[in-house]
């Protein structure tokens, strides 16, 4: 079924239409962001019992954004009626004329910026879904994950718990200007079934998480998450050290997706380049990688948790080609990012809800496929690892360095695993080299968006990353 658009925000629309009439003489441009969310997360382990109907993307709410002389402000509010719009209209002013003056007072550096574009479009986008978050049956859910749970501990040598985590939400979005009306509902869902293990004093985990653009017809494969965690938890109970140095890897699409995250997302999000932030401003058309190398960004280069049809400026979605064939073509870019550097935007403005700040964020990044098999890849290497369960990542953008913490390796000698593992590693290197060395690519693609990215140490959003199999050669700690 199509995913229903709010009742709230229809019924909101006349008012914040004559909100808008009243502020727009006032300035240059005026646009409205509305959201509303909803939705639920359950978290279920041996110990917890915990439903809750908020999350960290449940909102409701507008922003309003305005152009004067150059100078772009904004101002969130919630309490807008059918009554209030002159009253609201005038603490919005008051809000903006202060944000102004503060800027004055404190001498505070700031950027003239042109026109956003704001040629005309109208979109209802409404996306596809078998059930509503709002109307699943969360006491099913509880049973259901709870028997998981207790039969997942019990087939694990050494479990001492079992956890999912479930979430599915709900988002319809409203934004207007002039000559923009776009409106968009869509549902993403995601689980994370961890296994904690404890051996001789030590203890360990295992992990598999699953994500879609979809409702909470998700959670009909829980089993088969926790059975790939349970093997993932059994590998990890049995695991080693790794001896640092150089190997030959191959990458799980998990571990892909966050090399893609990490190296070739936060160091081209443009507004980087605005600030001098980013050494990827310098290599635009210059090669970055080896001839393997594709990569996409956008909402529309993959269906998972962040594919949606406008951004929160009112760009409409797209697929982005960062880089082909090795090559650099181009960054990603928010609204006013773009104006600055004389670029398109390409519909990567995002907040963290409609009280935050736009910035340039991330939604899919993913590698292209290539046409080697997963067996032949490990039938190259004399020796290294096959690298699976990422657990975090970071970049430097100003230099680009990498590090990634990856929570299993998998031995492979004279082409054929072992079956030793070893845990944790510390994978990192120097961007250009570490995907210079990508001399293999598998012919299967895997998306995943369990997890949420942040601006420096905030603003999290939700992102979705992936790639094949890659062969590459990195340094492990």
């Amino acid at each position: 079924m199509k995913v229903p658009y709010s009742t709230y925000l229809t019924g909101l629309e006349p008012a914040l239409r004559r909100l808008f009439a009243i502020l727009r003489p006032d300035y240059d441009y005026v646009s409205f962001l509305s959201t509303d969310s909803v939705g639920f997360t359950i978290s279920i382990s041996q110990k917890v019992r915990s439903v809750m109907d908020r999350n960290l993307t449940t909102e409701r709410g507008t922003v309003v954004r305005v152009r004067k002389g150059g100078l772009y402000s904004e101002a969130a509010f919630n309490d807008l009626t059918a009554d209030n719009a002159a009253e609201v209209a005038a603490r919005i002013r008051q809000e903006l004329s202060a944000q102004m003056e503060l800027l004055r007072l404190t001498g505070t550096q700031v950027y003239e910026t042109g026109a956003v574009p704001d040629a005309p479009a109208e979109v209802f986008a409404q996306m596809e879904t078998e059930q509503l978050p709002e109307t699943a049956d969360t006491a099913a859910l509880v049973r259901q994950f709870t028997e998981i749970c207790d039969q997942t501990t019990a087939s694990v040598q050494s479990a001492i718990d079992c956890s999912v985590r479930a979430q599915s939400t709900h988002i319809c979005k409203l934004f207007f200007t002039d000559n923009r009306y776009l409106r968009q509902s869509y549902v993403y869902s995601e689980e994370r079934v961890t296994i904690l293990t404890s051996e001789n004093g030590t203890t360990r985990f295992g992990t598999e998480g699953h994500s879609g653009l979809c409702g909470p017809e998700l959670f009909a494969d829980t089993a088969k998450t926790a059975a790939a965690a349970a093997r993932n938890a059994d590998a990890m109970r049995k695991a080693g050290s790794v001896a640092p140095g150089e190997y030959e890897v191959i990458t799980t699409p998990a571990v892909s997706g966050i090399i893609a995250h990490e190296a070739f997302g936060h160091g081209v999000e443009m507004d980087m380049f605005v600030k001098n932030r980013a050494l990827g401003r310098d290599y635009i058309g210059k090669r970055v990688a080896s001839d393997l190398v594709t990569m996409h960004e956008g909402a529309l280069c993959a269906k998972n948790v962040t594919s949606f049809a406008f951004d929160d400026e009112g760009t409409l979605a797209g697929d982005t080609v960062e880089i082909d064939h090795g090559i650099l073509k181009t960054g990603i870019c928010d609204a006013l990012s773009a104006v600055r550097l004389g670029v398109a935007p390409t519909g990567n403005g995002k907040r963290q809800n409609f009280e935050h700040k736009v910035y340039t964020r991330m939604t899919n990044t993913v590698f292209d496929a290539g046409k080697n098999t997963l067996e032949e890849m490990i039938a190259s290497i004399r020796y290294g690892y096959l690298l699976d369960m990422p657990e975090s990542g970071m970049e430097d953008p100003k230099h680009w360095g990498i590090q990634c913490i990856i929570a299993l390796g998998y031995e492979i000698r004279d082409g054929k695993l072992t079956g030793k593992t070893v845990t944790p590693m510390v994978l990192t290197g120097y961007v250009p080299d570490l995907l210079g060395n990508i001399s293999m690519a598998s012919g299967d693609v895997v998306v995943d968006g369990c997890g949420y990215c942040g601006k420096g140490y905030k603003e999290w959003v939700k992102v979705a990353d992936g790639g094949p199999y890659l062969k590459t050669k990195v340094r492990l700690g």
